[in-house]
């Protein structure tokens, strides 16, 4: 194991600690999210073939719409279709401030990329961002084909707590007969109940490394805040008895993220019970690493490695 932190890496928790701002757990939910729309909403984003908004009928069980960005590759239509989910602890983030993973991941994979603007808590609990994520993949397989892309070839995708949408969308669609996957890819995904779960990153990288601990429990605590769920397989996937028949699965873990140990043992889950996985671990990396590709290189490795898996799930590599 790496002693300390990869020096791009270093140098981005330098900055973030000269910012004179309390973390997520230290301002409401209002001032996080404009938090990280300030650091993240700015990042340059690589070109595209087309950008679109589009505004759906949400789940039954709201009668919010649900926003969505579409991104269109510049090739030759039909596209397959991804479905991503942004991080932010279920309670910040959107579309502006993942608007470059979603880019990204369009050229590398020659995709059409569905970006979701999920419902956050604390307003909105669990399970409310994960009905409005599953009815994000039923959307693009119902009407995919209008935008030219191809819901035969379906996957999902997010990081951090998007990632955690990304694998329980990929449970609920396989426990409930609904859209088939042809991959998962899980980005330094929350997996686990902070509050069933012993998981030794959680003390080993505790603070000073972007994310911290007491952050990752206030965000869970907002989440999953009625006692019914703690043990709710679709909150916390790592509680899931069986991971087999979900769709093959890339998982990027970061050897200096607080939730760590989370992704490792979901990759480990999902080898055991047979699920083609690769494991892509970042040792001298922090969270977040992902989404800032341009100050710190092994970002853009990893969403060229995840592109690459992409596209080979996809047939376009």
């Amino acid at each position: 194991m790496a002693d300390r932190p990869d020096p791009a890496a270093q140098e981005v928790i330098e900055m973030s600690e000269a910012v004179p701002v309390p973390p997520s757990n230290g301002l409401s939910a209002e001032s996080a999210r404009q938090r990280l729309e300030d650091i993240m909403g700015d990042l340059p984003v690589e070109d595209v073939g087309n950008t679109e908004e589009y505004s759906i009928a949400g789940p039954e069980t709201t009668d919010r719409d649900l926003p969505l960005r579409v991104y269109e590759p510049d090739v030759e239509p039909p596209y397959p279709i991804l479905v991503y989910y942004h991080g932010g602890g279920f309670m910040v983030g959107g579309l502006d401030t993942h608007d470059n993973i979603c880019a990204a991941l369009t050229n590398r994979a020659e995709c059409l990329t569905v970006s979701v603007d999920y419902r956050l808590s604390p307003d909105h609990p669990f399970p409310a961002g994960l009905e409005d994520a599953y009815r994000a993949v039923e959307w693009a397989k119902t009407f995919g084909e209008k935008l030219n892309g191809d819901p035969d070839r379906l996957a999902v995708a997010g990081d951090s707590a998007g990632g955690n949408l990304a694998a329980a969308v990929s449970l609920l669609a396989r426990d409930q007969g609904g859209p088939a996957l042809d991959y998962q890819g899980l980005i330094y995904p929350g997996t686990a109940s902070p509050v069933l779960h012993d998981i030794p990153s959680h003390e080993e990288n505790a603070e000073g490394y972007f994310l911290e601990t007491e952050t990752v429990e206030f965000y869970y605590e907002n989440y999953v805040q009625s006692p019914a769920h703690v043990r709710n397989a679709y909150a916390s996937p790592l509680l899931a008895g069986d991971l087999s028949g979900l769709a093959p699965a890339t998982v990027i873990t970061a050897g200096f993220d607080p939730i760590r140990d989370e992704g490792i043992r979901y990759a480990d889950r999902l080898s055991e019970d047979g699920v083609e996985t690769e494991h892509l671990h970042y040792e001298e990396m922090i969270h977040a690493f992902v989404s800032l590709p341009t100050a710190i290189p092994q970002g853009e490795d990893a969403l060229d490695q995840l592109g690459g898996h992409l596209a080979g799930a996809f047939g376009t590599a």
